[in-house]
């Protein structure tokens, strides 16, 4: 959710679900980035639309540390990384050639193993407080069931449609 309390989506790459929580990454100072600093809660949604089901999860999500970040960051392509650190993502830019520009010179001047992860740049980890399962039925009766996390245990509800 945006400072001003609208609501705000984007697509993610999710990397991962270890313990539990949901991995991502991202520009820290990127929209989501600063939108998730002013409210940390946010949900992911899975869709299959030839399958007729979708997965929503939300909860509270917050930085790995940035030793598991600098892992993954490293082990991306190095056009990814240059990528990374080139955008300044979110942001007016000028223009693609400027863009382009600012990719090529890291490229051109920079050494490989010089390529390390910008400190604006990491991991997030969403722990579910909710998970919903939707599988899409004739009529319109849809099935959803929901688990909602109920201090250390995990409440198992049915929704209507």
């Amino acid at each position: 959710v945006s400072v001003d309390g609208k609501p705000s989506s984007r697509m993610v790459l999710l990397k991962g679900i270890e313990d539990g929580k949901f991995k991502f990454f991202t520009n820290y100072s990127s929209r989501k980035g600063q939108e998730l600093v002013g409210n940390p809660y946010m949900a992911m949604l899975f869709f299959w639309p030839e399958l007729e089901r979708q997965v929503r999860i939300e909860g509270k999500a917050g930085k790995i540390p940035g030793d598991e970040s600098d892992i993954y960051f490293n082990s991306r392509p190095l056009e990814s990384r240059i990528g990374a650190i080139a955008s300044p993502q979110s942001k007016v830019i000028s223009s693609r050639e400027a863009l382009e520009e600012f990719y090529n010179n890291i490229a051109q001047t920079v050494s490989p193993e010089k390529v390390v992860r910008p400190e604006y740049w990491g991991g997030y980890a969403l722990e579910p407080d909710s998970v919903e399962f939707w599988q899409g039925r004739a009529g319109r009766l849809h099935d959803r069931i929901r688990f909602r996390k109920a201090g250390s245990n995990w409440i198992k509800e049915r929704l209507a449609p």
